[in-house]
């Protein structure tokens, strides 16, 4: 967990280091010299107990980059009750491309990868039994960003994804469904 805390750490630095123009924003007319933007999914958050971290470092005015830390993550929306119990976290990186004119907000579609390590624990017939949820993910999303000021921004946005693990597609399937509505802080 450390080390991988200290790699998006790194790689955090780096996009920041790395990218020293300043960006307008996700709106094509939004003025400010904001192009950096923290943010959290509070649905997931909420409904899930799942905290979604999120840091995007605007490019361009029509992409940036945009890495996020899932700690409690689930596979798409199983829940934890009773004698199911995750214990999974994950990185995920996306480079979204903004399209549109709308001068409060811009559709985005993102190409997504995903790491998933951890484990997932449940009772069947009285005994315990543990899957490895260490998985690489690939997949694409959409969503909507919209800016009420020139420091925060929200929306939502849906992904779907490919695990490559065959263990987590033995357990669950293949193909995951995510999902949420984010709130983020600009400087």
């Amino acid at each position: 967990m450390k080390k991988t805390i200290l790699s998006l750490a790194l790689i955090l630095a780096f996009a920041i280091s790395g990218y020293s123009q300043d960006v307008i924003s996700s709106s094509s007319r939004n003025t400010g010299d904001f192009s950096n933007e923290v943010k959290v999914n509070f649905l997931n958050l909420i409904v899930l107990a799942s905290v979604e971290l999120g840091y995007e470092k605007y490019l361009g005015e029509d992409h940036s980059l945009d890495l996020q830390l899932h700690i409690n993550d689930r596979f798409g929306y199983n829940s934890q009750s009773g004698d199911k119990n995750y214990k999974t976290n994950s990185v995920q990186a996306a480079l979204n491309f903004y399209f549109g004119d709308n001068e409060n907000g811009r559709f985005y579609i993102y190409p997504l990868a995903k790491l998933r390590f951890g484990d997932f624990e449940e009772v069947e017939n009285g005994d315990l039994v543990t899957t490895n949820m260490n998985a690489f993910i690939l997949g694409a999303g959409v969503g909507y960003k919209w800016e009420f000021s020139q420091n925060f921004a929200f929306g939502p946005y849906a992904s779907i994804a490919r695990g490559f693990s065959s263990e987590v597609s033995d357990r669950f399937s293949a193909v995951e469904v995510n999902g949420g509505f984010s709130l983020g802080y600009r400087f």
